[in-house]
Protein backbone atom coordinates (compact mmCIF):
# COMPACT_ATOMS: atom_id res chain seq x y z
CA UNK A 1 0.00 0.00 0.00
CA UNK A 2 3.09 2.63 0.05
CA UNK A 3 1.69 4.53 -3.61
CA UNK A 4 -1.86 3.98 -3.11
CA UNK A 5 -4.65 5.59 -0.98
CA UNK A 6 -6.24 3.80 1.83
CA UNK A 7 -9.78 2.19 1.80
CA UNK A 8 -10.98 1.94 5.26
CA UNK A 9 -13.37 -0.24 6.89
CA UNK A 10 -14.28 1.01 11.08
CA UNK A 11 -16.54 -0.45 13.45
CA UNK A 12 -17.27 0.98 16.89
CA UNK A 13 -17.36 4.64 15.41
CA UNK A 14 -20.05 5.44 17.83
CA UNK A 15 -18.00 4.17 20.72
CA UNK A 16 -14.84 6.30 22.06
CA UNK A 17 -12.42 4.55 21.05
CA UNK A 18 -13.84 3.74 17.11
CA UNK A 19 -14.68 7.38 17.19
CA UNK A 20 -10.99 8.64 17.93
CA UNK A 21 -9.61 6.36 15.28
CA UNK A 22 -12.46 7.67 12.78
CA UNK A 23 -11.35 11.35 13.27
CA UNK A 24 -8.03 10.20 12.86
CA UNK A 25 -8.58 8.58 9.67
CA UNK A 26 -11.14 11.76 8.56
CA UNK A 27 -7.37 14.30 8.89
CA UNK A 28 -5.09 12.21 7.04
CA UNK A 29 -4.16 12.09 3.78
CA UNK A 30 -3.41 8.92 3.33
CA UNK A 31 -7.39 7.74 3.45
CA UNK A 32 -9.46 7.84 0.72
CA UNK A 33 -12.74 6.45 1.69
CA UNK A 34 -14.33 5.35 4.65
CA UNK A 35 -17.28 2.67 5.45
CA UNK A 36 -18.82 2.59 9.14
CA UNK A 37 -20.47 -0.40 10.16
CA UNK A 38 -22.59 0.23 12.88
CA UNK A 39 -25.36 -0.42 14.90
CA UNK A 40 -27.04 3.08 14.72
CA UNK A 41 -26.06 5.92 12.62
CA UNK A 42 -22.82 8.31 13.14
CA UNK A 43 -24.36 10.90 11.52
CA UNK A 44 -21.24 12.68 9.71
CA UNK A 45 -21.86 14.62 6.33
CA UNK A 46 -17.78 13.99 4.72
CA UNK A 47 -17.74 12.47 1.84
CA UNK A 48 -15.45 10.23 2.14
CA UNK A 49 -17.80 8.58 4.43
CA UNK A 50 -20.38 5.94 3.99
CA UNK A 51 -22.28 3.96 6.50
CA UNK A 52 -23.69 0.77 6.72
CA UNK A 53 -26.06 0.21 9.63
CA UNK A 54 -25.84 -3.54 10.65
CA UNK A 55 -28.52 -4.05 13.93
CA UNK A 56 -27.26 -7.25 14.59
CA UNK A 57 -23.96 -8.31 14.23
CA UNK A 58 -24.74 -11.86 14.22
CA UNK A 59 -26.20 -11.56 10.81
CA UNK A 60 -23.90 -10.47 8.38
CA UNK A 61 -26.04 -11.02 5.56
CA UNK A 62 -26.16 -7.29 4.60
CA UNK A 63 -22.70 -7.13 4.43
CA UNK A 64 -22.44 -9.67 1.05
CA UNK A 65 -20.04 -8.56 -1.30
CA UNK A 66 -19.80 -5.05 -0.17
CA UNK A 67 -16.60 -5.11 1.84
CA UNK A 68 -13.96 -6.11 -0.55
CA UNK A 69 -12.96 -3.46 -2.09
CA UNK A 70 -11.60 -2.33 0.90
CA UNK A 71 -7.79 -2.86 2.02
CA UNK A 72 -8.03 -2.19 5.98
CA UNK A 73 -10.48 -2.84 8.73
CA UNK A 74 -10.33 -1.10 12.14
CA UNK A 75 -12.23 -2.57 14.24
CA UNK A 76 -13.16 -0.87 17.54
CA UNK A 77 -16.35 -2.35 18.75
CA UNK A 78 -15.92 -3.82 22.00
CA UNK A 79 -17.28 -4.65 25.62
CA UNK A 80 -16.53 -4.16 29.26
CA UNK A 81 -16.42 -7.58 30.83
CA UNK A 82 -17.57 -5.62 34.18
CA UNK A 83 -20.51 -7.24 35.40
CA UNK A 84 -21.17 -9.35 32.30
CA UNK A 85 -21.42 -13.23 32.90
CA UNK A 86 -18.56 -15.02 31.04
CA UNK A 87 -20.75 -16.70 28.63
CA UNK A 88 -21.71 -13.23 27.22
CA UNK A 89 -18.29 -11.47 27.16
CA UNK A 90 -17.00 -14.31 25.23
CA UNK A 91 -20.32 -13.88 22.61
CA UNK A 92 -19.77 -10.39 22.40
CA UNK A 93 -15.64 -10.26 22.38
CA UNK A 94 -14.61 -13.55 20.94
CA UNK A 95 -17.91 -14.81 18.50
CA UNK A 96 -18.59 -11.25 17.35
CA UNK A 97 -15.19 -10.48 16.37
CA UNK A 98 -14.48 -13.35 14.61
CA UNK A 99 -17.72 -14.19 12.69
CA UNK A 100 -17.02 -10.60 11.69
CA UNK A 101 -13.55 -10.82 10.38
CA UNK A 102 -14.12 -14.37 8.76
CA UNK A 103 -16.81 -12.93 6.40
CA UNK A 104 -14.01 -10.02 5.62
CA UNK A 105 -11.39 -12.63 4.76
CA UNK A 106 -13.39 -14.08 2.95
CA UNK A 107 -14.75 -11.33 0.30
CA UNK A 108 -10.63 -9.85 0.84
CA UNK A 109 -7.58 -11.90 1.93
CA UNK A 110 -5.74 -8.77 1.27
CA UNK A 111 -6.92 -7.06 3.93
CA UNK A 112 -5.39 -5.89 6.61
CA UNK A 113 -6.91 -6.06 10.10
CA UNK A 114 -6.18 -4.12 12.72
CA UNK A 115 -7.83 -4.97 16.54
CA UNK A 116 -8.47 -2.92 19.16
CA UNK A 117 -7.84 -5.46 22.34
CA UNK A 118 -5.98 -4.36 25.41
CA UNK A 119 -3.07 -4.07 27.97
CA UNK A 120 -2.61 -7.36 29.96
CA UNK A 121 -4.08 -9.48 27.37
CA UNK A 122 -3.19 -13.47 27.80
CA UNK A 123 -1.96 -14.88 24.69
CA UNK A 124 -1.12 -18.02 26.19
CA UNK A 125 -5.42 -18.48 27.39
CA UNK A 126 -4.45 -19.66 30.20
CA UNK A 127 -3.98 -17.17 33.11
CA UNK A 128 -6.30 -16.84 35.77
CA UNK A 129 -8.28 -13.59 34.62
CA UNK A 130 -11.24 -14.64 32.20
CA UNK A 131 -11.88 -11.91 30.32
CA UNK A 132 -7.69 -11.73 29.18
CA UNK A 133 -8.19 -15.21 28.42
CA UNK A 134 -10.52 -14.11 25.69
CA UNK A 135 -8.84 -11.27 24.30
CA UNK A 136 -6.17 -13.46 23.96
CA UNK A 137 -8.30 -16.78 22.61
CA UNK A 138 -9.36 -13.46 20.00
CA UNK A 139 -5.85 -12.15 19.15
CA UNK A 140 -4.62 -16.07 18.43
CA UNK A 141 -7.78 -16.44 16.40
CA UNK A 142 -7.31 -14.06 14.30
CA UNK A 143 -3.56 -14.56 13.35
CA UNK A 144 -4.87 -17.79 11.77
CA UNK A 145 -7.46 -16.78 9.82
CA UNK A 146 -5.62 -15.52 6.69
CA UNK A 147 -5.32 -11.69 6.01
CA UNK A 148 -2.29 -10.41 4.81
CA UNK A 149 -1.46 -8.54 7.78
CA UNK A 150 -2.73 -8.19 11.37
CA UNK A 151 -2.18 -6.27 14.11
CA UNK A 152 -3.48 -6.13 17.33
CA UNK A 153 -3.72 -3.17 19.60
CA UNK A 154 -3.37 -3.37 23.32
CA UNK A 155 -3.87 0.39 24.68
CA UNK A 156 -3.99 0.53 28.45
CA UNK A 157 -5.31 4.26 29.35
CA UNK A 158 -6.44 6.42 26.49
CA UNK A 159 -6.58 9.97 26.40
CA UNK A 160 -9.79 11.11 24.88
CA UNK A 161 -9.67 12.99 21.53
CA UNK A 162 -10.77 16.96 22.69
CA UNK A 163 -14.50 17.48 21.06
CA UNK A 164 -15.38 14.21 20.86
CA UNK A 165 -19.79 12.98 21.62
CA UNK A 166 -18.79 9.81 22.63
CA UNK A 167 -16.24 9.99 25.52
CA UNK A 168 -16.42 7.56 28.72
CA UNK A 169 -17.60 9.03 31.68
CA UNK A 170 -14.54 8.30 33.67
CA UNK A 171 -12.80 9.75 31.27
CA UNK A 172 -14.62 12.92 31.64
CA UNK A 173 -14.58 13.13 35.30
CA UNK A 174 -11.07 11.87 35.94
CA UNK A 175 -9.15 12.59 32.92
CA UNK A 176 -7.27 14.75 35.22
CA UNK A 177 -5.56 12.38 36.36
CA UNK A 178 -4.08 10.56 33.03
CA UNK A 179 -1.49 13.29 32.70
CA UNK A 180 -0.25 11.90 36.86
CA UNK A 181 -0.33 8.23 35.56
CA UNK A 182 1.75 9.25 32.21
CA UNK A 183 4.40 11.22 34.05
CA UNK A 184 5.25 8.01 36.32
CA UNK A 185 4.04 5.11 33.95
CA UNK A 186 4.68 6.44 30.20
CA UNK A 187 3.99 2.77 29.07
CA UNK A 188 0.72 2.42 30.58
CA UNK A 189 -1.10 5.59 28.63
CA UNK A 190 -1.03 6.70 24.95
CA UNK A 191 -4.19 9.23 23.07
CA UNK A 192 -6.71 7.84 20.73
CA UNK A 193 -5.42 10.22 18.48
CA UNK A 194 -2.18 8.42 18.45
CA UNK A 195 -4.05 4.80 18.44
CA UNK A 196 -5.62 6.06 15.00
CA UNK A 197 -2.63 7.17 13.59
CA UNK A 198 -0.85 3.90 14.41
CA UNK A 199 -3.68 2.14 12.68
CA UNK A 200 -3.06 4.09 10.00
CA UNK A 201 0.47 3.73 9.11
CA UNK A 202 0.90 0.40 10.28
CA UNK A 203 -1.92 -0.69 7.46
CA UNK A 204 -0.07 1.36 4.78
CA UNK A 205 3.43 0.73 5.56
CA UNK A 206 3.10 -2.15 8.12
CA UNK A 207 5.36 -2.98 11.54
CA UNK A 208 7.57 -5.22 12.91
CA UNK A 209 5.77 -6.37 15.36
CA UNK A 210 1.91 -7.46 15.50
CA UNK A 211 0.96 -7.01 18.86
CA UNK A 212 1.53 -3.32 19.63
CA UNK A 213 1.68 -2.17 23.32
CA UNK A 214 1.51 1.46 24.25
CA UNK A 215 5.47 1.74 23.91
CA UNK A 216 4.75 0.52 20.12
CA UNK A 217 1.61 2.11 19.45
CA UNK A 218 3.29 5.57 19.93
CA UNK A 219 6.03 4.20 17.87
CA UNK A 220 3.72 3.39 15.02
CA UNK A 221 2.62 6.64 15.43
CA UNK A 222 5.64 8.73 14.79
CA UNK A 223 5.80 10.21 18.46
Amino acid sequence: MEDQKIRAIITGATGMVGEGVLTECLSSDRIEKILLVSRKSYGHGSARLSEILLPDFFDLSPLAGKLGDYQACFFCLGVSSVGMKKEQYEKLTYDLTIGFARALVAQNPQMVFCYVSGAHTDSTEKGNVHWARVKGKTENELLRLGFRNVYLFRPGIMKPTPGSKNTLGFYKWMGWLIPVIEKFSPDSVCSLAQLGQAMIRVAAHGFEKNILEVRDIKKAAGR
